[in-house]
């Protein structure tokens, strides 16, 4: 899926915006990268992969680790297994489809809940329980993650690697889009605020369950332009349009606080003003997005025919940076530019 270059100084703006995060947060590293009408406009890498000596450029090929991000790779095998009939609707029950989850602690608990933040679950020394009743409220905790590639795997008997390789990656021959059980000379090393912080995690696995996902800012921006064109790719429908639909529409359920985030399949999307939304105010209804603790983001902007992302190789936030306010700040930039172009 290559497409054609064609550099735009509208949006030197966001260059400037992701130059001054990257020297804000703790980082070796940083790009950018934004598809809008079907060519690129901007392209740009900055920096090293690691704080070593010798330490390789960030380049075209470098893959930065997306952290939250892979979850919007989830979000697209569960929608690819709705689709196909394995997950019947995603208002079943959860311990519908994982008998070994204690009823007592998942009741009333569905895969829309799951999908969208609002499971009311949270994990305490290793045992799951409940906040609050399944619906009533957002949180973004790691269980629903959890259980989610569960039910993936146990339904379509392919991992969540398998499905996103078969239906995307191996297509469109993608190779810098990876979960990894070992580190390479193109993935970046994750530059902690604290080499204490308990939030890091490495992992041997390559099933698309954990937090070890790199991916290079052009096959990430990428894969939200096959999202932006609903599926097709070169005028050919590659993943059924279906599937783009379930994974990037609004699917929050009705009685949560119209202030909480909105979410799709685990995709952040733009419906209703949100106070507490992680996409920028100027960015408008219809878009949606994902990010991760790195930095890493992309933006899709179907009114605008538009995919923004940025990555980084920070983790955490450093005192004196609010991560949600600066990623804000960055689609409110993206649409910034945009107005510039039409002046």
């Amino acid at each position: 899926m290559l497409l054609k270059t064609k550099p735009s100084s509208n949006f030197a703006p966001l260059l400037k915006h992701v130059i001054h995060t990257y020297n804000k947060v703790i980082c070796s590293g940083a790009a950018v990268f934004v598809i809008q009408n079907d060519f690129v406009v901007l392209e740009e890498y900055m920096g090293k992969q690691s704080n070593t000596s010798d330490a390789r450029n960030v380049q075209q090929d470098t893959q930065f680790h997306v952290a939250s991000v892979r979850k919007s790779y989830i979000g697209f095998a569960v929608a690819y297994a709705v689709q196909i009939g394995c997950i019947k609707s995603i208002d079943d029950l959860a311990i519908n489809y994982l008998d070994e989850l204690d009823e007592n602690v998942w009741k009333d608990t569905t895969i829309r809940h799951l999908l969208t933040h609002t499971h009311g679950l949270t994990e305490k020394e290793g045992v799951i329980c409940r906040e609050y009743a399944a619906g009533e409220n957002w949180t973004y905790r790691q269980v629903g993650i959890d259980a989610m590639t569960q039910i993936v795997k146990r339904t379509t008997g392919q991992t969540i690697s398998e499905i996103v390789h078969e239906k995307v990656f191996t297509p469109l021959d993608f190779s810098e889009s990876d979960w990894y059980a070992d580190k390479h000379d193109k993935l970046v090393d994750v530059i902690l605020v604290s080499e204490q912080d308990s939030s890091w995690r490495t992992s041997k696995s390559t099933e698309g369950d954990k937090m070890n996902m790199y991916v290079s800012a052009r096959e990430l921006a990428l894969w939200g332009y096959l999202h932006l064109n609903k599926g097709k790719v070169g005028g050919e429908q590659l993943v059924p349009n279906e599937i783009i639909q379930l994974a990037t529409s609004l699917q929050s359920p009705a009685a949560i606080d119209d202030d909480s985030p909105q979410n799709g399949f685990l995709w952040f999307v733009k419906d209703l003003p949100a106070k507490k939304s992680e996409i920028g105010e100027k960015v408008p209804k219809g878009s949606y997005q994902i990010l991760g603790y790195t930095g890493v983001t992309v933006l899709v902007i179907p009114e605008e025919n538009l995919v923004a992302v940025r990555m980084f190789n920070s983790f955490g936030s450093p005192e004196g940076y609010d991560y949600l306010q600066d990623v804000r700040s960055f689609g409110d930039t993206v649409m910034g530019c945009l107005e510039k172009g039409e002046n």
